[in-house]
């Protein structure tokens, strides 16, 4: 037998949220039946004439493996420089550049706990030391300053991922603190996974924070206009960093039907305002009515919150055979929690509905 790196020998597979077909297939249960709130993406679909916008494409060509139109139209929507945005296939892969780049072995790495699990999964692909001190604790889940400023004094990290907002408890550090952790880890490269800004109440811009030259910036357009079909995402760095980026990314990583939907969804911000109106409406409507239920959903600064309901399994399993799809965050370290994404409000009055009638089987019997 062939032996492979011994890196590989600890990983595990992530978990996500979204629909497993095979579950479904044991349930007897149609995949277009299920409402899925598991997923914090638009929950609206994609902005209208994107697919009369492909169109025209060329499938018999290869895409731009710069990625060129699109870059140079993120350029004009924040307002940088195209030499400092590096389009991905999902904010994932740019994960993965990033550590295969920056990354050797035995670099030590910071991620604050609980969060996205591809983050530790791209750190163990390159051998990494990983710090992942719980820093982002019950009640609130708001970030320890003072523990992440300690273990940046202590370990000197090669790198730091920080989630802003945070997937999956939704808080959202605040631009003095991020400066600040910057500043702590001045020779560390910073990523902040911005993939759930475009959702979030009273955001900062962080663009500006690139010309100190320690930070990636990556966000999720996937999620934003609801192309997850697609995987689409970019990174924002200094030129110097994207650079770097380019070197390790595989030509052609951004297929030519997500490149040209990416172009034709940034000239929708109308519909996209509108889609966080309605989006906001549907929060605040499951979080009274889940008060009202008695269980205890958090506060939460963007798209999605968690609710602590006691065995997060057995309430996403009783759930599921109701056709509601939820997502269980004991793979977060997060038993009793689920995480919930709202949708539109006759699929949330479901929701609320199925929760009802658990409750009331539970007090039967």
């Amino acid at each position: 037998m062939l032996r492979h790196r011994p890196a590989v020998d600890n990983l595990k597979s992530s978990i996500h949220g979204g629909i497993d077909y095979e579950e479904l297939k044991r349930y007897g249960i149609s995949p277009d039946k299920v409402l899925d709130f598991s997923v914090s993406i638009n929950p609206f679909g994609p902005p209208p004439g994107i697919l009369d916008s492909l169109n025209s494409l060329l499938l018999e060509h290869y895409p731009d493996s710069d990625a060129t139109e699109l870059r140079q139209a993120l350029s004009d929507k924040l307002k940088i420089s195209a030499d400092k945005v590096l389009v991905g296939s999902g904010s994932t892969e740019l994960i993965r550049l990033v550590t295969a780049a920056y990354l050797e072995s035995g670099d030590h790495v910071i991620i604050p706990q609980p969060t996205y699990s591809e983050y530790e999964i791209a750190c163990q692909l390159a051998n990494a030391k990983i710090v992942k001190q719980p820093m982002l604790k019950e009640p609130n889940f708001k970030l320890d300053m003072n523990e992440i400023t300690e273990l940046l004094r202590r370990h000197r990290p090669k790198a730091l991922f920080l989630c802003n907002p945070n997937n999956p408890t939704g808080q959202y550090v605040p631009r003095d603190e991020v400066t600040k952790i910057m500043s702590s880890a001045s020779d560390s490269l910073v990523v902040l996974d911005e993939a759930y800004v475009a959702f979030t109440e009273n955001a900062w811009s962080s663009m500006d924070l690139t010309d100190r030259g320690n930070l990636i910036i990556l966000r999720s357009m996937t999620k934003d206009y609801a192309l997850a079909g697609l995987r689409l995402g970019y990174a924002v760095a200094a030129e110097p960093i994207i650079s770097v980026l380019q070197r390790v990314r595989p030509p052609w990583n951004v297929n030519a039907v997500a490149q040209q939907a990416g172009i034709a969804v940034l000239h929708a911000d109308k519909y996209l305002e509108e889609c966080h109106s309605r989006i906001r409406e549907a929060k605040n409507f499951l979080m009274r009515e889940l008060e009202c239920l008695g269980l205890s959903p958090l506060p939460s600064q963007t798209n999605f919150f968690l609710v602590h309901v006691g065995n997060a399994t057995i309430f996403r399993q009783e759930l599921l055979k109701k056709g509601i799809l939820v997502r269980d965050c004991t793979s977060f370290g997060l038993p009793k929690y689920i995480r919930l994404a709202p949708r539109p409000l006759p699929e949330c009055r479901k929701l609320i509905t199925a929760i009802k009638e658990m409750k009331e089987v539970s007090h039967a019997g």
